[in-house]
């Protein structure tokens, strides 16, 4: 369990008491900005367009950082390919939106969407069969990240490779899949991937109502998500997680199965990521292989560490703050953004190890 929950606080209140208010807070405040986006134009409260969008899209990879903390911070796990869990959830989405188009598209083709149409296709490919029904591309959008997770993650925790060794993996494994996905026989828009999407269960996108649904339903994930991996933690199977994160040889000399342990958690870490990149495409209205980019998984786990590793609210806040940081700064300067992402991750790494719930852990006067 995280330190903050032990941490003492003022005037005789258990600081969990005061971390589980600010929670239920926060999540009550995001919940009512849809609410405020509905009011007149001229209102003092009201929201735009904009910010409900960007705040939707912040909560996707606030469930993206949550499964990168539950297997590195609490397994010891650092991958560095959870941004191609998260894009392979999203592409599974995204497929489901482009065989809604149907007629709609560019090209008018009933079943083809139009990059196929364009590149000459025939028939619609056999992995594509299936998509025009929500329930399965949701399925898809856990079962293939989870496979791939379980694939990866089996044949390198019964080889025991750890550390930076399972990291370059996963790093690896991400930049393979973007050369992949930017190929047009590959069948998944090339280097466009998809975009133009019509509608959702039924409901037309890019409306009002559109966007607060997606908004809420993130936020469900994100609660939903929290509270599963707050239970795992605290249970035995998150105190043998965190032994294999301090000391896997002793655990593995007590008789544990170290690799079934790591092999759940990574796998789990994996569903979450698929998940959020499954709601993030229809919020964002895009995908391309620029997702699978090496740099947004090694971006995330610098959320994480802002945060405050081992915490799981840590990484959310994280998560929250460094793509706050983000937007307003690439407004304005997008080319000083990689250089103040590098500098802040140093400066964190110096002067708060613990992240930014660290600075809870201490005594307030």
């Amino acid at each position: 369990m995280s330190d903050v929950t032990a941490s003492p606080a003022p005037r005789g209140i258990p600081l969990r008491l005061l971390v589980r208010g600010a929670i239920i807070a926060a999540i009550a405040l995001l919940a009512l900005l849809p609410v405020l986006n509905q009011l007149p134009a001229g209102s003092a409260f009201r929201v735009s367009d904009f910010t409900v969008a960007v705040t939707g899209k912040w909560i996707c990879y606030g469930v993206l950082a949550l499964a990168i903390d539950l297997a590195w911070g609490y397994a010891g796990i650092l991958s560095l390919g959870h941004g191609a869990f998260f894009a392979l959830g999203g592409y599974a989405m995204g497929m489901h939106l482009m065989r809604l188009i149907g007629p709609r598209g560019v090209y008018g083709h009933p079943i083809l969407p139009d990059f196929m149409v364009f590149l000459g296709y025939q028939h619609l490919p056999w992995y594509w069969l299936g998509f025009d029904h929500f329930p399965f591309a949701l399925l898809m959008a856990m079962l293939v990240p989870g496979l791939l997770a379980f694939l990866v993650g089996w044949l390198s925790f019964r080889s025991r490779i750890t550390g930076v060794y399972f990291s370059i993996i996963t790093q690896a494994m991400t930049y393979a899949l973007m050369l992949a996905f930017f190929r047009n026989d590959m069948g998944f828009g090339g280097n466009n991937g998809f975009t133009d999407f019509k509608e959702l269960l039924g409901m037309p996108l890019n409306t009002q109502g559109a966007r607060a649904a997606l908004f809420y339903a993130a936020l469900a994930l994100l609660t939903g998500s929290l509270l599963l991996c707050r239970h795992i933690v605290s249970t035995k199977l998150g105190r043998v997680l965190m032994a294999v994160r301090d000391a896997e040889s002793r655990v593995r000399f007590l008789g544990y199965s170290v690799t079934a342990f790591k092999l759940f958690v990574f796998v789990l870490s994996a569903v979450l990521a698929g998940l959020a990149g499954a709601l993030y495409v229809p919020l964002v209205g895009i995908i391309n292989p620029g997702d699978f980019a090496p740099g947004n998984s090694i971006e995330a786990v610098i959320w994480v560490a802002v945060g405050g590793r081992g915490t799981l609210i840590g990484a959310i806040l994280g998560a929250f703050s460094v793509n706050a940081l983000k937007t307003w700064l690439t407004s304005f300067a997008p080319d000083l953004w990689l250089f103040v992402l590098g500098g802040l991750f140093v400066a964190v790494t110096l002067l708060l190890p613990h992240g930014l719930v660290g600075l809870f852990r201490r005594p307030l006067k």
